[in-house]
């Protein structure tokens, strides 16, 4: 399954703002948007400064999203596509897909410091979902399932770091241990405020 491998901490520089790819590591001094702002990478990244046009501007928009939740364009598109047959709003609905991805809901639940990682856990299989076995990053989470991890899974020296920061899953999800559950769907309030999903519905839209 296709995803970006390359430096994350350059896709942060480009979108210009922090987008978490790296867990506890965007918290500290070694974060690149602190030590260096948010100049583009590249050599050519203080020739960039130059006005976004309305183009530009959605165009960015959507390229930052899908990088948050590491989803290609493809199935990014799909998931638009998907959002538009639903009766209710557009895109609160494309961020409710976002957040229903089994990595996202392990991520969300605490069980992991980053997406990535989230991500990796469930592609090695150390994640189940009502008590089976699943490595698709990209299964979509109903409401009512339970979400937990293997034996082996829950060894692992980055779920013992992950919950040792005591992160508290957002309303939507429960978490008991390494066990979580997903109550209900997210509503467009409990997801994140920095992402502006009318220029995303404006791009596909054009």
């Amino acid at each position: 399954m296709a995803h970006y491998v390359a430096a994350k901490c350059r896709l942060c520089r480009r979108e210009g703002e922090k987008l978490y790819l790296k867990g506890a590591r965007c918290y500290t001094p070694k974060c690149p948007i602190d030590k260096q702002g948010a100049q583009p990478p590249g050599q050519h990244g203080k020739k960039m400064s130059r006005r976004l046009s309305s183009y530009g501007i959605q165009l960015r928009e959507k390229q930052k999203v899908k990088r948050i939740y590491s989803v290609l364009e493809r199935q990014f598109r799909r998931y638009y596509k998907e959002a538009l047959k639903s009766p209710q709003n557009t895109g609160e609905r494309i961020l409710q897909l976002l957040e229903s991805r089994l990595d996202n809901i392990v991520y969300r639940l605490g069980l992991t410091q980053s997406r990535s990682s989230a991500r990796q856990l469930v592609t090695h299989g150390n994640v189940q979902v009502d008590g089976k076995k699943l490595d698709i990053p990209s299964y979509l989470v109903k409401p009512g399932q339970v979400i937990s991890l293997s034996k082996r899974g829950s060894r692992m020296a980055l779920i013992k770091e992950a919950l040792e920061q005591k992160t508290t899953p957002p309303k939507w999800l429960s978490r008991k241990a390494t066990v979580g559950r997903m109550e209900r769907l997210p509503v467009r309030d409990e997801m994140s405020d920095s992402i502006k999903e009318n220029l995303i519905i404006e791009f596909y839209s054009r």
